[in-house]
């Protein structure tokens, strides 16, 4: 049997009670290094709580987008399509108002009125009252121009301007945002915003080349034939194409006027916007997209 050629050495034990010889110093941190650090911890927290509030701003700002885009889907294709029965919107709709004004054919204004529809109460009478998603489309499917037609008494020739605004609470943000409508604190907590809608005719045409009165054409048969062509071309266009402009503007403050968020949502709605009156309530003009029915200009 072969043995080591070195034997280790044990290891000294270290009695538990032993202590460093007298006069010996430990590591440790002085008052200067102490404030120091204290010092640069400060820093950091007020950099930190300095951004703090940008970055809830932040958040805050792209939640409110994320339900603009996805209200504007929904109310956007609910006008698209002519919806008659999405009764839910009547959880959400708070007013809807209209300020029309009359004008003759020379364009001056006659007269001005406001209409405003709520849940419980409207400016009729008897009261017209936002109760189901029949009334609410047919509100905000208002075209901004309605001829006047010449046979009418007043304002022959002319045409009515409306001005249609909705303010709406949230239809997809948290759960209590929702309903009920004679909830005060649902009205006071929630997130609203006003909506802006303008229905147009068709206009993206060149003006110049649709009048048939341009005196530089005359005696040009060809010319004439051409933009008569072209004009009844555009009738046509400005009768089954429209342009629909949905204009949200966000939050709406305690004094009723929004805030600094903007967002105008824009599209082409093609096929004939017809209207009708209520059938519960007569008297009072809706107006629907139907998109599969077209009709011939006069």
């Amino acid at each position: 049997m072969n043995l080591p050629t070195t034997i280790p050495h044990p290891v000294p034990r270290v009695s538990p009670g032993l202590r460093p010889a007298r006069g010996a110093r430990r590591a440790g941190f002085t008052m200067i290094e102490i404030a120091i650090s204290l010092a640069i911890i400060a820093f950091a927290m007020v950099a930190i709580i300095g951004v703090l509030p940008t970055g809830m701003s932040a958040q805050r700002e792209n939640r409110e987008e994320t339900i603009i885009n996805q209200d504007a889907s929904i109310l956007m294709e609910s006008i698209r399509s002519g919806a008659r029965g999405v009764d839910d919107l009547t959880n959400y709709v708070v007013a809807i108002t209209n300020a029309s004004t009359e004008f003759d054919v020379n364009n001056v204004a006659v007269r001005s009125s406001l209409a405003w529809y709520t849940f419980n109460n409207s400016s009729a009478s008897p009261k017209y009252l936002l109760t189901n998603g029949f009334r609410i489309i047919g509100l905000l499917s208002t075209p901004k121009i309605i001829p006047i037609p010449l046979t009418a008494q007043t304002s022959p020739g002319g045409h009515y301007s409306n001005y249609v605004v909705a303010i709406i609470r949230s239809l997809s943000g948290p759960a209590n945002d929702k309903y009920p409508q004679d909830s005060p604190d649902v009205h006071d907590f929630s997130f609203a915003y006003r909506l802006i809608s303008d229905v147009l005719p068709f206009s993206e045409f060149d003006t110049n080349w649709a009048w048939a009165g341009d005196p530089s054409i005359n005696g040009n048969t060809a010319e004439i034939l051409s933009r008569s062509n072209y004009w009844q071309e555009v009738k046509n266009l400005q009768t089954n194409l429209w342009d629909v402009r949905l204009t949200f503007r966000w939050p709406m403050k305690p004094n009723g006027q929004p805030g600094n968020g903007r967002q105008v949502y824009r599209t082409m709605i093609s096929g004939r916007l017809l209207q009708t009156n209520d059938f519960v309530q007569p008297g009072y003009p809706l107006f629907f997209f139907e998109p599969r029915n077209y009709v011939k200009a006069p």
